[in-house]
């Protein structure tokens, strides 16, 4: 009691400043949702509801432990905010692989990784199935055809399945990101797309089409995509080349449209009216101009998220731009860490499920850092002898944003990623200025003009900017070594990082330094993270052994996808065709054969692999594994004491992951299953 009471006494002294704390701990109760092996049942739901009470009886009757106890309330209540936000939106998922006719009403257009067109389709109806059993929402790829509008009714022939869930244990779960979309079956269709009905009036999504054809209309084929992704969200006419060059760049956050872009529009839009305003004295002496401009900002911020397509990047920037623009309203100091932790509250409450995006992190994460730095260098700017011109003080404050940002997002981005990119900085310094000088001014500019048919200069402006940035992009990425690939870490690593991150920036006092420990021990551990020593794929289809050169696959093609996340996990960025060169394995041989540290690995291929091992006299001993990617008939199969994973098994447990004791771990166990889960 004594060692609680002292550490409420430390809290106590930080009165004033504990706002901030609230989306930690709500966050936190959030992350405990997620992290509990089984779904919460009622009797949970009822323990936590208890606890929070009791928690604010403490936090109102009991001294010596009003903080503490608050802590305890706001992390029941993000457990139990979680709980409620994943029932609410429960919706069907396709429990089976499905092919034939799928109809529906187009929703969403953009691009799969791959470059393909991709939409989304609601209304859905699937030949022989319930109206109770089909997904209320499903993505199709095309690979035939151009991609239909918004608002079409459209009908073709696809192959569905259900989302799919990690390709390894402890990787990124899919299913569960589809489940908060609401997205039942994931598939593709090799043929065109046909109208099935006249389309239906989507006022917003129609808008979004008509002013992103506007937009590349009125500029080059290599400018224009961007330029409409930039402005209306939509990304589908943006090549995979120029994506991987901002990426490779660390210029991908350019493309999105998040808290860079939005900021920078409210806040021309704010300075521009403060300014026009000024230029009239009877409106400028006799009202609130700056509360006006920034009331008119805020309306104009929200017509941008609508206009954008209000995805969850932009949401969550339109949150942080409006806390800003009321605290101006309000007279209240527009950037400070209360602003940002009343906009991290916002957006969890909106959307909880995002706290485990890398959208969600990194922007935080670069916003909070930002504005504690500039919080400490405020003081030594204060006086004309610290900045001795505006430029130099502009200058100096894009580069410190930039380093700041930079390297509060990066641990985050590498976690995520497994990539990082060398000269990050650099092109960040080069491009990040133009995007506010010249191509927001550009299109704000355009766009006023539109109504008058001389958008033509705006559109000019914007496009010399656009261009810069590409050509900066393409150019840093072509420099040797521009990328560099980082292992997974463990899973305890990031969450050390955060927590220091966390406690440097909001903590007041010399204490807040106690922070660097944990962010350094992350940093130490983040090297000896452990890979496993072998991955098997879900169905069956690719084998990945670790070995001293790298991880070794058993296909030189096929499970690309797959084979990619395996490899960026283990910080490697060869090829499936050079990690199958570490197999030393026949390209067109159906079984593959492969020893390490004592154990034999054997993946067999296909029919044509299955009835040849089966042929085969290869003895079935206690360190040999045997992995068929099609299913075995039944009496099928080696006799003795090997390990044997057929496809039906493989389904149950889901990708599988061994270590080098040969322990296995299963990224699904029928024993333990959330709602996005599934049962198959």
């Amino acid at each position: 009691m004594r060692i609680l009471s002292a550490l409420d006494a430390v809290l106590q002294a930080q009165r004033g400043y504990l706002f901030p704390w609230v989306p930690v701990f709500f966050g936190l109760g959030i992350c405990l949702y997620f992290l509990l092996p089984d779904e919460p049942d009622a009797g949970h739901y009822g323990l936590c509801a208890l606890v929070g009470l009791l928690a604010a009886y403490f936090a109102r009757r009991v001294d010596g432990f009003g903080i503490l106890a608050l802590t305890v309330l706001m992390t029941a209540l993000g457990f139990l905010h979680m709980g409620a936000r994943t029932h609410w939106l429960a919706a069907p998922v396709l429990e089976f692989r499905y092919y034939g006719p799928v109809e529906g009403q187009v929703v969403g257009v953009d691009r799969s990784a791959s470059d393909a067109p991709r939409i989304i389709l609601r209304h859905v109806r699937l030949d022989r199935m319930t109206p109770e059993r089909i997904p209320y929402q499903v993505r199709l790829s095309l690979f035939a055809g151009d991609a239909p509008p918004p608002g079409a009714w459209v009908m073709t022939t696809a192959h569905l399945s259900p989302p799919e869930g990690p390709v390894e244990p402890g990787g990124f779960d899919f299913r569960r990101h589809a489940w908060f979309l609401q997205l039942g079956a994931v598939g593709y269709a090799r043929v065109p797309v046909l109208q099935s009905a006249p389309p239906a009036t989507l006022p917003i999504a129609s808008l979004r089409a008509r002013v992103s054809d506007y937009v590349r209309a009125a500029l080059p084929e290599r400018t224009g995509g961007v330029a409409a992704a930039l402005v209306t969200g939509d990304r589908a006419h943006v090549s995979q080349q120029v994506t991987e060059a901002l990426r490779a760049s660390n210029l991908a956050h350019l493309l999105a449209i998040s808290g860079l872009h939005m900021g920078l529009f409210a806040g021309l839009v704010f300075a521009g009216l403060r300014r026009g305003f000024a230029l009239c004295p009877p409106i400028a002496l006799r009202w609130p101009v700056k509360k006006i401009s920034a009331g008119l900002a805020l309306v104009a911020g929200f017509g941008y998220l609508l206009l954008s397509g209000a995805n969850v990047a932009t949401e969550r920037a339109f949150l942080m731009v409006a806390v800003m623009l009321v605290a101006v309203m309000l007279d209240r100091r527009a950037l400070s860490v209360r602003a940002v932790a009343l906009a991290a509250m916002l957006v969890l409450l909106r959307r909880p499920e995002s706290l485990l995006g890398p959208g969600f992190q990194m922007s935080f994460a670069a916003t909070l850092a930002l504005v504690a730095v500039f919080q400490c260098v405020r003081p030594f700017g204060a006086t004309k002898a610290a900045w001795t011109s505006s430029a130099l003080r502009w200058g100096s404050g894009v580069f410190l944003s930039s380093l700041v940002a930079g390297l509060a997002t990066a641990p985050i981005s590498a976690a995520h990623f497994n990539m990082m990119s060398h000269y990050g900085l650099i092109a960040n310094l080069v491009a990040v200025p133009v995007m506010g000088a010249v191509v927001v001014p550009g299109a704000l500019l355009a766009f006023c003009l539109a109504p008058l048919g001389v958008s033509g200069p705006g559109f000019w402006i914007m496009g010399q900017g656009i261009a810069w940035i590409l050509t900066v992009a393409e150019t840093v990425a072509s420099w040797p070594g521009a990328r560099g690939y980082v292992m997974a870490p463990d899973p305890h690593v990031l969450p050390l990082i955060v927590t220091g991150g966390l406690v440097l920036c909001l903590w007041q006092g010399r204490l807040r330094w106690l922070g660097a420990l944990p962010v350094a021990l992350g940093l130490l551990l983040w090297p000896g993270s452990e890979r496993p020593a072998v991955l098997i794929a879900e169905d069956g289809g690719l084998v990945g052994v670790m070995t001293d050169q790298g991880r070794a696959l058993s296909r030189s093609k096929g499970k690309s996808f797959v084979a990619g996340i395996w490899l960026e996990n283990d910080g490697d960025g060869g090829s499936q065709e050079e990690a199958f060169g570490r197999w030393n394995g026949t390209p067109d041989a159906k079984v593959q054969h492969f020893e390490s540290e004592g154990r034999r690995y054997v993946h067999v291929i296909g029919k044509a692999g299955r009835d040849q091992f089966l042929a085969s006299t290869l003895a079935c001993a206690p360190d040999l594994v045997v992995i068929f990617s099609v299913p075995l008939d039944e009496g099928q199969g080696p006799k003795g004491s090997c390990k044997v994973l057929t496809p039906s098994e493989l389904t149950q447990s889901g990708s599988l992951a061994l270590d080098a004791a040969g322990r296995i771990t299963a990224t699904r166990d029928p024993l333990h299953l959330r709602l996005w889960s599934g049962t198959n």
